[in-house]
């Protein structure tokens, strides 16, 4: 099976690494890829016969970027790929796996139109209704008026969400008014609606599920933190770090959240004619109420993917494959390694703000490192490139092994200025996680 995976990030590497891993894959590779994916998954350029009006940029086709749909298409049709795994969600929510479906490939990613379950946090909010799937409530604001009226109702703490797309970073949860208000009237002044929710107490969890658009597999729980700083302190960016699994979890979470959540929503999309295939995300909060729904992502969550998938013991491609073929009734059920994993990401100064780029990165080519944002220069040195440049990885047989594996590899990253979270699991691995 030839195999590309598009995208830049952890994540993506993380994919790569797993997707290695299993035998029936012949070929790899990542579309535009990092340092570390081009090592197992080169970029799939040059390309010839690419498509009318569509450049790979072929004097330097190690910087070209899918940039539409199509461009996508075309990469894996020159390429001859037998399956395409699409990782971020902006190519997603654009209509890449339609693009690439409609060239004769199978695609692991869900339509345009379904991808909407994450590119609308309004629309999410209207299939969960519809299907009966708990979450908080929430209004939809196109005005300033709208706005005060909704954190009027709700009240503080404050829980105000960009509806659309925002990389991880269009949320805001806040005690403080003003903060709140500010946040709503950016999003507005953006040209994008702002949704307000009531705010959810109790841990929060991530749990991926594998569907064909019928059958659902969900994947090990995780927990990530979204917050820069130690304590959950700071802004929030794309993710500083998770961990799976989850040993305060009720045992019988991930079979009441298929029942409640993960197949109902499954089912509604299948009646609205927009079946959802791929990856579905669900984002969860343990609330005094039971568990509630705070967000849907339409594809794997990054960094919670880069600690999930190396306890994975099914092979990937081969999962990916029936669920992008239709074929998921027929296969076995997932496997998994015991054990846990804990991974950190070390991000640029000045991340998630302003974070600063061009230094080297020492350290980076170690077997625990899923690169990011990094690029390797004709010398074979690795250089900063992104905001997440790096995320750590140590496995063990519990969490604090994993959490030790994880820093001790930290340490032995050198990037000048870089940030990371030095508590990433160890309320988990101290027993200090309670559920209300």
């Amino acid at each position: 099976m030839r195999v590309l995976v598009i995208g830049s990030g952890g994540r993506e590497h993380a994919l790569c690494i797993a997707l290695a891993d299993d035998p029936a894959v012949t070929a790899l590779a990542c579309a535009p890829g990092n340092a570390g994916t081009a090592v197992l998954a080169p970029p799939p350029y040059p390309v010839e016969g690419i498509g009318p009006g569509v450049t790979a940029e072929t004097s330097d086709a190690s910087t070209w970027q899918p940039r539409s749909p199509e461009q996508i298409a075309a990469v894996a049709l020159g390429w001859a790929a037998d399956l395409v795994v699409i990782g971020p969600e902006a190519p997603l929510v654009a209509g890449a796996a339609d693009a690439v479906r409609t060239v004769g490939i199978a695609c692991f990613g869900p339509s345009r139109e379904a991808a909407a379950l994450e590119g609308s946090k309004t629309f999410a909010k209207d299939v969960m209704t519809a299907a009966g799937v708990p979450t908080a409530a929430a209004v939809t604001a196109t005005s300033q008026a709208a706005l005060e009226t909704a954190l009027d109702r709700f009240g503080a703490p404050y829980v105000v969400k960009d509806d659309g797309l925002a990389a991880g970073k269009g949320v805001v949860v806040t005690a403080d008014r003003k903060v709140a208000t500010a946040h709503g009237e950016a999003v507005l002044a953006g040209g994008r609606p702002v949704v307000v929710e009531d705010y959810l107490d109790g841990p929060e969890v991530s749990l991926f599920a594998v569907t064909d658009g019928t059958t659902v597999l969900a994947l090990q729980p995780a927990q990530d933190f979204k917050r820069i700083g130690d304590g959950d302190t700071g802004p929030n960016t794309g993710g500083m770090g998770a961990y799976s699994p989850l040993p305060w979890a009720p045992p019988e979470l991930v079979s009441d959240v298929m029942v409640s959540v993960l197949q109902p929503t499954v089912d509604e999309m299948a009646q609205r004619g927009t079946p959802f295939t791929g990856l579905l995300y669900a984002g969860l909060a343990l609330t005094s109420r039971g568990v509630r729904v705070v967000e849907f992502n339409a594809r794997f969550g990054d960094p919670e993917t880069q600690a999930v998938l190396p306890l994975l013991a099914t092979p990937l491609a081969g999962l990916l494959h029936a669920a992008a073929t239709g074929r998921l009734a027929d296969h076995e059920p997932l496997q998994w390694r015991s054990g846990a994993a804990v991974t950190v990401v070390v991000a640029a100064p000045g991340y998630p703000d302003n974070p600063r780029t061009g230094q080297v990165v020492r350290g980076a080519d170690d077997i625990q490192m899923r690169h990011a944002g990094t690029v390797r220069d004709a010398d074979g040195q690795v250089w900063a490139a992104g905001g997440r440049v790096l995320s750590v990885v140590g496995t063990g047989p519990d969490l604090s092994t994993a959490r030790r594996a994880a820093y001790d590899a930290v340490h032995r990253v050198g990037l000048e200025g870089g940030q990371y979270r030095s508590d990433i699991a160890q309320a988990a691995a101290e027993g200090r996680i309670t559920l209300p």
